[in-house]
């Protein structure tokens, strides 16, 4: 055999094995990251034995849309509004379609303020609530649902946000 016969076939070999090697990573890292997007937590806020998924609300924008338009929410979910200072906030219910319990946390992620069964409201100019109390975070979940898990003033919440 001729050494050009030789060298090309010794190159076939390699330009096999590295596309081999390649494809077996590239298959690794696929898979690496579908499992870990399949096994991260959920953002959890927890009373007591109850835990709801929730989204969060960092931004002005998220939080201006919080759950405007949506027509469902599972019991177990709601929204978690983080502010990142204290303050007073006020909530009102312009084009929310679902009934919430609004709840207000401090700093030290307890409970100061919760306004349930607040209802929808389509009009122009929708009530509003604010507490007198600072909060950091609010908490939005279903309607008649705080009054479920028992939920009162100065009960601390315990977080797993990712």
């Amino acid at each position: 055999m001729s050494r050009i016969k030789i060298f090309c076939l010794a190159f076939l070999g390699l330009v096999l094995i590295g596309f081999f090697l390649f494809c077996l990573c590239a298959e690794k890292n696929v898979l690496q990251i579908f499992m870990k997007e399949n096994t991260q937590k959920q953002n959890k806020v927890c009373f007591q034995d109850f835990c709801f998924e929730v989204e969060i609300a960092k931004t002005a924008a998220e939080r201006k849309q919080g759950l405007m338009f949506r027509k469902t929410l599972d019991e177990n979910k709601g929204m978690l509004f983080d502010f990142g200072k204290q303050g007073k906030y006020s909530f009102w219910m312009k084009n929310t379609l679902i009934p919430l319990d609004i709840i207000w946390l401090n700093k030290d992620r307890e409970v100061v303020f919760i306004k349930n069964n607040v209802q929808p409201c389509s009009e122009e100019k929708c009530e509003s609530t604010m507490p007198d109390k600072e909060a950091i975070y609010v908490l939005e979940i279903n309607a008649g649902m705080a009054d479920k898990i028992g939920l009162s003033i100065d009960a601390k919440m315990i977080f797993e946000i990712k």
